[in-house]
């Protein structure tokens, strides 16, 4: 009798100590690893730089392309963009232009004047 007690008061606070640190680490484990937990939390932040880093590039694209705009329209055109950009698009060259034809280096990008 006196030995199923102490066994009895043993076994179950310890039993209960197991189950509630079992539910704690269950919920410690999801806390940190889930959908929306710490780690996700770090992913989302790591995406949002990410997002922000692009929206800049394009950003600065795009007041790139509003500058060049700018030059092609409006009450004064700039006459050296104009035909800058008419000859790029139809691949033509002006009989006095000078075209230089740089052999590619090992990436297959041309040399630049800079970097020979």
């Amino acid at each position: 009798m006196v030995i199923r007690r102490r066994v009895r008061a043993v076994l179950l606070p310890l039993a209960l100590y197991c189950l509630s640190g079992a539910a704690g680490s269950y919920f410690l484990w999801h806390a940190v690893n889930d959908d929306r937990g710490l780690r996700a939390n770090e992913d989302y932040e790591r995406q949002i730089k990410s997002l922000h880093a692009q929206v800049d590039a394009k950003e600065k694209e795009r007041q790139a392309w509003a500058r060049r705009i700018a030059l092609l329209s409006g009450a004064t055109i700039d006459r050296d963009m104009l035909d800058e950009e008419a000859r790029a698009r139809l691949g033509r060259v002006n009989k006095d232009d000078l075209i230089v034809l740089l052999k590619p280096n090992a990436d297959g990008e041309p040399v630049s004047a800079t970097n020979p």
